[in-house]
């Protein structure tokens, strides 16, 4: 029985904002300039991340450098919404090279961003950035265990996505620079709380999702 074909690059799953996001990008690829071709695009999430770090570092001594790093956040959400679809309008894409890379980097933007709260958030409030980290792990790690047993590719989860999370980044930039450290203490666990919840959701349907799959094949074996 020949093996499925690589559906990496096809996401399913729709997120909050995807018919503007859709939008937007159908409207920018044929712009593009011909001399940017979507891998560039896709390396340019490294670059990004360390100038995370960077305005991290410095808004040690003035918090007003957290826009530098938003400004940021916005760059690698058009960098990476824009690679795959330059390469797929032009008939260039690498497809797999593209799906290993661009979420790998993915990986890295999300921990230049952790590791730049750590630079700034008091110390009784570092220890949540573990459960940040281990939490959105596992939402990766569902993710990537998902689409190897199914062949569908999801990275949008009961309405939020990519997107969402970067504005909710942004979110948390903006309310640092507005009100300082006092009032972050109280979203933060509330933000993790509802993060838990949402994974334990997701995990449950995924789970039931392939136990139905597998007693599908089971039941087609037995017939």
């Amino acid at each position: 029985m020949p093996s499925p074909t690589f559906a990496g690059d096809k996401k399913v799953g729709r997120s909050l904002l995807h018919v503007l996001e859709q939008k937007a990008i159908a409207w920018t690829v044929p712009r593009m300039p011909t001399w940017i071709e979507g891998y560039h695009l896709t390396i340019l999430t490294i670059p990004i991340s360390l100038l995370i770090i960077l305005f991290s570092f410095l808004a040690q001594g003035s918090f007003a450098w957290l826009w530098g790093v938003s400004v940021m956040i916005v760059a690698q959400y058009v960098t990476d919404s824009l690679d795959g679809s330059l390469g797929k309008h032009r008939h260039r894409g690498l497809i797999k090279w593209g799906y290993y890379m661009d979420h790998f980097l993915d990986y890295i933007f999300l921990c230049s961003i952790l590791i730049g709260y750590s630079l700034i958030l008091p110390d009784h409030l570092k220890y949540l950035q573990f459960f940040v980290l281990v939490i959105f792990g596992a939402f990766m790690v569902n993710t990537f265990l998902a689409f190897a047993v199914t062949n569908e590719f999801s990275i949008t989860h009961l309405g939020i996505g990519p997107t969402e999370i970067r504005l909710i980044f942004i979110i948390i930039n903006t309310l640092l620079i507005l009100f300082g450290q006092t009032h972050l203490a109280r979203f933060l666990p509330f933000i993790l709380g509802l993060s838990f919840l949402g994974l334990c959701v997701i995990v449950y349907r995924t789970q039931k999702y392939i136990w139905d799959m597998d007693m599908q094949q089971k039941n087609k074996s037995l017939q």
